[in-house]
């Protein structure tokens, strides 16, 4: 299995693990937005789009850059990477067990189908 830093992953998971953090990269995968239009889709304050960002900023997943006044954030898809990687061995421990549950099925559906004689003509 692959081994990557546990801690970075950790974040990584803890961070993707909030719906309004995901939306957030969702629309941060469309370009740079400042904190204003990352919160603008939800019902929250500023402030609390800002926990939100500093979360995602924790994990690596954004980067953001003061010009001004504004607060200007960019995904850093790295960290998406290793996880991928991670679940990666996930997909291939379940297309296993899946292509052995249809095994199974076809067999069971071939015991139960009615069997016909070659040749029978009535």
């Amino acid at each position: 299995m692959v081994e990557l830093q546990t801690a970075q992953l950790d974040t990584v998971f803890h961070a993707l693990g909030d719906a309004t953090r995901r939306r957030m990269l969702a629309h941060l995968a469309g370009g740079e937005r400042s904190v204003g239009e990352l919160a603008a889709p939800f019902d929250i304050s500023l402030a609390a789009a800002s926990k939100h960002i500093k979360a995602l900023e924790k994990a690596g997943l954004v980067r953001r850059e003061v010009r001004g006044r504004t607060h200007l954030c960019r995904l850093d898809a790295k960290p998406l990477e290793d996880a991928f990687e991670w679940l990666g061995f996930y997909e291939g421990f379940w297309t296993g067990r899946l292509d052995i549950l249809e095994r199974l099925l076809r067999q069971d559906d071939a015991r139960k189908s009615p069997k016909t004689p070659e040749g029978d003509a009535q």
